[in-house]
């Protein structure tokens, strides 16, 4: 036996070499050089660094689907039914570990092979404030595992405005990392935005030693910037930073015509995850529409880096190339899901690619290195009259030449629910004659515009699957018309009392989402019955810290939140108390001229679809040829069935999971089924009722020898009942 102190210094310099080669080496390595393997494990939220959502796993597939039973189930506990509670989760599965969160955003590893729980995180514990919970209720849509490859192995995942690092063996807070375990996404952005919501509801994404994030803001005028940041994976140090609103100096900064706007503006940010080619070092980041959604009066111009995909350099940020989806988005029409990579034939050439669904129904896929549409891009002529005092609204938009829509994109008369009464048919009739629809891209307006497609409509967030043996991308899609009208807001009278005063706060910041009259609107709850559950006191400190899908307003007034509270719970005594309230330049700036109706769905009195069937599909595209290989209805609607529709689809919220095994996997709808389709053809071949509805992407994954596929059963969107399971499958 030879002791190391006997090889000859130039053997010890060649294996030194070799070590940190390898340590260079493997991040990519890892990410991008083991097909096979990282296609068979699910240790990153969709799937793989790729994010295609595919497994290279084939034990389940479509001659033994069918024979599926529930192998284990996880109760992740805390469920909030009357908040409607969720759970969004892509659970990530490592070394035989299952990484997820709860509705109250406890994170949590349980054994993946029998859902026996090693150890619980409870973030309300670790954060100073209100143990309730209020203000730290994001939605979660995934966690972040990261290790040195040797002892240190970390769990990332936000919590408010905390990006927090959790020891993945213990479950203990990792004090090291930023301060006591955490970072503030206010860090960077500038002192003017330290009091305003921001969170991140999408898994951060991991380079190197660098953690990437994004962030999820307000989307009104009190909005924080949505600027992209990395950290060190160790320390939480910023290491750099890249402005989605340029400031003077940096190019885009002449596309706000206000040369002010990034100090005013905020919005452009990445809520929806990005993704990385490790290879290239590339980050591909999409954003969101600038604030606020719907009036553009104050942000005039193309709004660069709004509504973009990024290609930036993820060792230092730099930006590379961006393609803009949208110019000067009115429309909430943000690329809805991180981008997937893929490498496809084109001109007989094999071309790295990277694609974007999006709540347009439009699909755009760029080579990844240069840019460049690989289908052609037409920027067509668009209405542009309005009827709003200061809005510019920008003459052409891009549109792919291919693939086609995978949604219908216009709402007319021809497209009336034929399933309602005939006296239902007629008071749509009337409505919609009233309103301007009929094509895309048509103006916000007074008198009412349809959003179709919707606000949550065509790719949602759960974004698709690709499956990289054939190129096929596969999307689950919402075929929902929504109906918005611009009001005008009212002036600030001199001298107010607090009723008036909290009737028109009401109004300018909670109207939108909870109706004119307070009985809730869309996906939101209404206030009627609010008294009961809170406090004056309580309810100022829930509007000040928000929870879930309800931003908190941190730049509001003790004063504005204390108006708030007297007209939401009504309280009498002190309606004529007198107030007032004077703005700073920054406040009177963002004082808008309009109010919006609300997140209305166009439906009946009775909530039922003005809009004919499906409501929800399923499609299947080749992004080498840019052609459709078919489209399914996805999701069953029992109450419209009950009316003769046999065939409906529901509206869907979460991913597909594709596998070698020739099989398509989706939850998603609000019948509360998790399904598995063949991939080749759309046939459905299995399904199975869930405790609630999974309103979540599946994971499939391998453990000793046995293949399962588990998803997160929160229910709570669409008048659902909340859950709180982890239900996992496999053959018997």
């Amino acid at each position: 036996m030879i002791s190391h102190s006997h090889h000859h210094p130039r053997h010890r310099a060649a294996l030194t070499m070799l070590f940190y080669l390898v340590l260079l080496l493997w991040p990519v390595w890892y990410g991008c050089s083991r097909p096979d393997e990282g296609y068979s494990r699910w240790d990153v939220v969709g799937g793989n660094f790729s994010g295609n959502k595919y497994s290279s796993l084939t034990q389940i597939d479509t001659t033994n689907v069918d024979q599926l039973r529930v192998a284990w189930q996880y109760h992740a506990g805390d469920t909030d039914t009357a908040a409607h509670s969720q759970i969004q989760c892509n659970p990530i599965i490592v070394d035989g570990v299952l990484y997820g969160t709860s509705p109250k955003l406890t994170l949590f590893a349980v054994d993946a092979a029998t859902g026996q729980e090693r150890w619980r995180y409870t973030p309300f514990d670790t954060i100073a404030g209100d143990k309730t919970g209020h203000f730290i209720l994001n939605n979660n849509r995934g966690v972040t595992y990261w290790s040195d490859g040797q002892h240190d192995r970390r769990i990332f995942y936000t919590v408010g405005p905390f990006l927090q690092a959790v020891d993945a063996t213990t479950g203990k807070r990792i004090m090291s990392f930023g301060r006591d375990g955490q970072v503030d996404l206010h860090t960077g952005l500038g002192e003017a935005f330290q009091e305003l919501f921001i969170t991140h509801t999408s898994a951060p994404s991991i380079y190197k030693d660098l953690i990437l994030t994004g962030t999820r803001v307000s989307e009104a005028m009190d909005a924080a910037p949505g600027h992209i940041r990395a950290f060190d994976v160790r320390t939480g140090e910023l290491k750099w930073i890249f402005h989605t609103i340029p400031q003077p100096g940096e190019p885009g900064h002449e596309t706000w015509d206000n040369p002010d706007a990034y100090t005013l503006t905020g919005g452009a940010n990445n809520w929806m995850g990005m993704t990385i080619d490790h290879a290239r070092g590339i980050a591909y980041v999409p954003t969101g529409s600038a604030s606020m959604d719907f009036y553009g009066g104050k942000r005039t111009g193309s709004n660069l880096y709004a509504d973009c995909l990024l290609a930036l350099d993820a060792n230092t940020g730099r930006r590379l190339w961006h393609f803009q989806y949208i110019h000067h988005n009115t429309w909430d029409w943000d690329p809805s899901s991180s981008p997937v990579l893929v490498t496809v034939t084109h001109g007989g050439k094999k071309i790295d690619a990277v694609v974007q669904t999006t709540k347009t129904g439009f699909v755009f896929l760029f080579n990844r290195e240069t840019g460049e549409p690989l289908f052609d891009i037409v920027e067509t002529p668009v209405d542009t009259v309005t009827q709003l005092e200061g809005e510019k609204l920008w003459p052409t938009q891009p549109i792919p030449q291919k693939p086609a829509p995978f949604i219908r994109q216009t709402f007319t008369e021809n497209d009336i629910n034929p399933f309602l009464p005939p006296a239902e048919q007629q008071a749509i009739r009337e409505k919609l004659s009233k309103l301007h629809t009929g094509r895309m891209f048509m103006p916000q307006s007074k008198d009412g515009t349809i959003i179709f497609p919707g606000l949550d409509g065509g790719g949602e967030w759960g974004g698709p699957a690709v499956d990289p043996t054939t190129g096929v991308l596969y999307v689950n899609a919402n075929e929902m018309p929504w109906v918005l009208h611009m009001l005008d807001a009212e002036k600030t009278e001199a001298v107010e009392n607090y009723g008036a005063a909290g009737q028109r706060l009401y109004r300018q910041h909670c109207m939108a989402c909870h109706g004119t009259n307070r009985r809730g609107s869309g996906n939101y709850p209404s206030l009627l019955e609010v008294s009961k559950k809170y406090t004056p006191q309580t309810l100022v400190e829930f509007v000040n810290t928000g929870r879930r899908m309800m931003p908190g307003f941190q730049h509001l007034s003790t004063e504005e939140k204390n108006a708030i509270a007297v007209y939401v719970l009504n309280l009498k005594e002190r309606q004529e108390q007198p107030y007032e309230k004077q703005l700073s330049p920054a406040e009177a700036f963002r004082k808008l001229p309009y109010n919006i109706s609300g997140y209305n769905k166009f439906v009946t009195s009775e909530g039922l679809p003005a809009i004919a069937p499906p409501w929800g599909t399923l499609t299947a595209i080749d992004l080498n040829t840019g052609e459709h290989v078919w489209k399914k209805v996805l999701g069953e609607d029992e109450e419209m069935k009950a009316w003769g529709a046999t065939v409906t689809g529901t509206e869907n919220y979460g991913g597909p999971v594709v596998t070698q095994g020739g099989l398509l996997f989706i939850g998603a709808t609000k019948d509360g089924k998790l399904r598995a389709f063949h991939k080749r053809t759309g046939t459905l071949l299995w399904e199975a009722s869930l405790p609630a509805p999974g309103f979540a992407t599946p994971a499939t994954y391998e453990v000793n020898g046995k293949q399962y596929v588990v998803i997160a059963c929160g229910g709570g969107k669409l008048g659902t009942k909340s859950g709180d399971l982890y239900v996992a499958f496999a053959l018997p």
